[in-house]
């Protein structure tokens, strides 16, 4: 195939991989982005073994190892700081033959975007609408002006206004019935193992501590709680106190010592089924294709997944609307899949029903963490490299 004209929509890790991807495959490709600075969204981002290999592909894995977090063994305790199970990552790491890297997402974003360069980003410029003819697509900008491209990648996220016109159908996110307080604080043996992705859970709530590289944990409280609580920033400590008084001591320690000022508060929301990822002209990407919890680590991992993908069927040489379809057929169906499992795995630790999660917490203590590394490693054998 010819080498294309490419308008990305969305500079987050699916935008950037998407460009890097079809930038090195010889493609034209600009991105735009709503937001008028790259400030990511969220702490950090767990990229798991089938998400490295995709970084790897793309020429920036070493760069990811180098400031990623080292993570060799997963725990969890009650909480009260009951110790339930601790297990070593190496049966993963071993099939997949590369490791998990927590890393910053502004670490992250900073090295995809040079891989990217920044003068083929334009910031503050969103793509609201598109027009698809049989040989191109006229993508309608924010700034009221209309450019012409041979394709459309809408990475633009959970929020994408994009999703519906190539779904079809009108497809609105759906609230999970919990509120995540995420950020980043200094690594510290009174908080969690240095090596490890160390896990609290009880009363449906879970804390998390992992480590991300450069001398930081990042930090995660989940907490079911109605859409459209009181979002005051002023009030993160006391608030987070007031949900886990009695936990363990080093969940007190964590909320003594993080800074309000510095943490993300998101009301987590996936999306169902998207009945279609493409149409002739436009491909969804990422979020805006397959929003998903954050349980099973996986949606920045499926997004580089996604732009790996969309790269190689388009060098097959068969035509955009043909290679859209490879696509989608190669996506549709692992997208799908992992997006119910989250959920589901979001249903249990957050006790949508009492006692599936009483039975899970049962589980856990004494458990060889043999379930959850065999989940692991079938997500990703399933992977495309």
């Amino acid at each position: 195939m010819k080498p294309l004209n490419i308008i990305i929509a969305g500079a987050g890790m699916g935008g950037l991989c998407a460009a890097t991807a079809l930038r090195q495959a010889g493609h034209q490709v600009r991105v735009y982005e709503r937001a008028p600075e790259l400030a990511p969204i969220g702490a950090a981002i767990s990229v798991w073994p089938n998400g490295v290999k995709v970084l790897d592909a793309l020429g920036v894995g070493a760069q990811v190892e180098a400031v990623g977090g080292w993570m060799q063994h997963m725990s969890y305790s009650d909480h009260t700081g009951k110790r339930l199970t601790r297990f070593d990552l190496a049966p993963l790491y071993t099939h997949a033959k590369r490791r998990a890297f927590p890393i910053a997402r502004s670490e992250l974003q900073r090295i995809l975007l040079a891989a990217v360069g920044e003068q083929n980003v334009t910031l503050g410029v969103s793509c609201e609408g598109y027009v698809e003819e049989s040989d191109a697509v006229t993508v309608r900008l924010s700034t009221g002006e209309s450019v012409e491209a041979d394709l459309l990648v809408a990475a633009n996220g959970t929020h994408s206004a994009l999703r519906s016109a190539v779904a079809g159908q009108a497809i609105e996110r759906e609230y999970c019935g919990y509120v995540n307080w995420n950020g980043r604080i200094d690594a510290d043996p009174q908080l969690a193992a240095l090596d490890e992705w160390t896990q609290y859970v009880g009363e449906h709530k879970r804390v998390s501590l992992m480590p991300m590289g450069n001398g930081q944990l990042y930090f995660f409280f989940d907490v079911p709680l109605p859409a459209g609580t009181a979002n005051v920033r002023e009030d993160y400590r006391i608030e987070l106190q007031q949900h886990f008084r009695g936990w363990a001591p080093p969940v007190q320690r964590l909320i003594e010592r993080l800074d309000p000022a510095a943490i993300a508060r998101v009301e987590i929301h996936d999306t169902q089924r998207v009945p279609r990822l493409v149409s002739s002209r436009v491909a969804l990407l990422g979020d805006a294709a397959h929003a998903m919890t954050p349980n099973i680590g996986q949606g920045g991992c499926q997004a580089m997944e996604d732009a790996w993908v969309l790269a190689q069927c388009l060098g097959q040489g068969e035509g955009v609307a043909a290679a859209l379809k490879a696509y989608e057929a190669a996506r549709e169906d692992r997208v799908a899949s992992l997006v119910a499992k989250a959920r589901k795995r979001a249903a249990v630790i957050h006790g949508e029903n009492e006692v599936e999660t009483a039975r899970w917490y049962a589980d856990l203590a004494g458990a060889d963490g043999r379930d959850i590394l065999d989940g692991l490693i079938k997500t990703d054998a399933g992977g495309p490299l």
